[in-house]
């Protein structure tokens, strides 16, 4: 998946950190083949390396070189002495096979990929305790199925989004409430009808069957039992048959709906934002169903060469102006109150409501083990929600 780098004024991002030097060699090892979820998070201070490696979605790590006015790393790099090095992703499948390589302190995973980095022993657990920031982050970001397993932390959460359902206002004269528009009655709009292009917006689709066809007893839309996939493997095919465009380049979608080649289908509050800026008639609203969505989360190697430096750069992103500046730079809602001081739109991004945020079902990867609490079946896993897709696809 690719999405939106939200161009702004970059932040100065001074907080001083320097108590953050993480990490003694006791605790370096992390993750553990298969699994492990016992822990062996770092449970003292110590000296930082002097570099760190991380891997993100581009926008995350910006240190100027793409825009002078956006730099959030090198206050980073003179308050910790960690020179940064960042190689940048475009889909989480990539994210994965990179972090396998070990050449990697530090990665931002999204949902769809984070429990396939804890199962495959590839990220160690974190202790939130040395984190001073950490306390500052919202809640409802903090022990979820994407960032934490049997009650052990794998990481911080960043920033989070809603996938929201556009519309172009010139077609509907009254706002959406459902997402009935993409998928029951997605006919109405053959052709123009648009959808996410990859396996976990299957999601999307069982999030519509739990509110329409409650005998298939989905509980949670990333949770799926071989019936329950093959329900929505049956809606989305429905729905192909009237989509004109499957998008992951933003700019594609951003196009098509000042087209019309697009007068309907999901998106995020960053595009209507971009689309209103320029006079587009489009809207956005989250749907009576709810939406699925993103929260991100920093993740640290379970084969960090520089774990020290892992844990100042996770502390550091927490931290209320620098999390401003990477999640207003890519479009999304900061991981704090506090980030709100250093941003003039969180109100447009629905910062820090939590009834709102109770509405999104975040990115989770499917695994086999029902993550609903279901003991008495087994669940699909990411591997057949990859071959469902190319199924619906075709």
């Amino acid at each position: 998946m690719m999405r939106m780098r939200n161009a702004r004024r970059g932040a100065t991002v001074g907080l001083a950190i320097a108590s953050v030097a993480l990490l003694t060699a006791c605790g370096t090892s992390g993750g553990g083949g298969g699994g492990d979820t016992s822990g062996d998070a770092a449970t003292e201070l110590g000296e930082t390396e002097g570099q760190i490696s991380i891997l993100a979605w581009p926008g995350y790590v910006e240190d100027g070189s793409n825009d002078p006015n956006v730099d959030w790393v090198t206050p980073f790099e003179e308050e910790t002495g960690c020179e940064v090095t960042t190689k940048t992703f475009g889909t989480s499948d990539e994210a994965l096979n990179l972090m396998k390589t070990g050449d990697y302190d530090v990665v931002s995973a999204s949902g769809d990929a984070s429990l396939r980095l804890v199962a495959g022993g590839d990220v160690a657990p974190v202790n939130t305790d040395l984190l001073e920031n950490y306390d500052g982050i919202y809640d409802f970001l903090k022990d979820r199925d994407w960032n934490t397993v049997d009650g052990v932390n794998y990481g911080v959460p960043h920033g989070y989004g809603a996938n929201l359902l556009m519309y172009s206002t010139d077609v509907f004269t009254a706002e959406p409430t459902s997402w009935d528009v993409v998928f029951d009655k997605s006919g109405d709009y053959a052709g123009k009808v648009t959808a996410y292009d990859s396996p976990i917006y299957i999601a999307d689709a069982a999030m519509y069957l739990m509110a329409h066809q409650p005998d298939l007893g989905i509980e949670n839309p990333y949770s799926l039992d071989e019936e329950q996939l093959a329900a929505a493997v049956d809606l989305l095919k429905q729905q192909r048959e009237n989509v004109g465009e499957y998008w992951s380049d933003y700019l594609k979608e951003i196009q098509a709906f000042q087209t019309g080649d697009s007068v309907v289908g999901t998106s995020w509050q960053v595009i209507q934002n971009v689309l209103e800026s320029e006079g587009a008639a489009t809207a956005v609203t989250l749907p009576e169903e709810g939406a699925t969505g993103w929260s991100d989360t920093w993740m640290i190697s379970s084969q960090a060469k520089n774990p020290n430096c892992a844990y100042a750069w996770l502390d550091y992103i927490a931290s209320p102006e620098a999390n401003a500046a990477a999640t207003a730079y890519f479009g999304e809602a900061p991981s704090s109150d506090a980030a709100c001081d250093f941003r003039d739109d969180c109100e447009a991004y629905h910062a820090g409501d939590e009834d709102y945020a109770s509405q999104i079902w975040y990115w989770t990867t499917p695994i086999e083990d029902c993550i609903d609490g279901r003991t008495d079946v087994q669940c699909t896993d990411y591997a057949a929600w990859t071959a469902a897709w190319q199924e619906i696809k075709g």
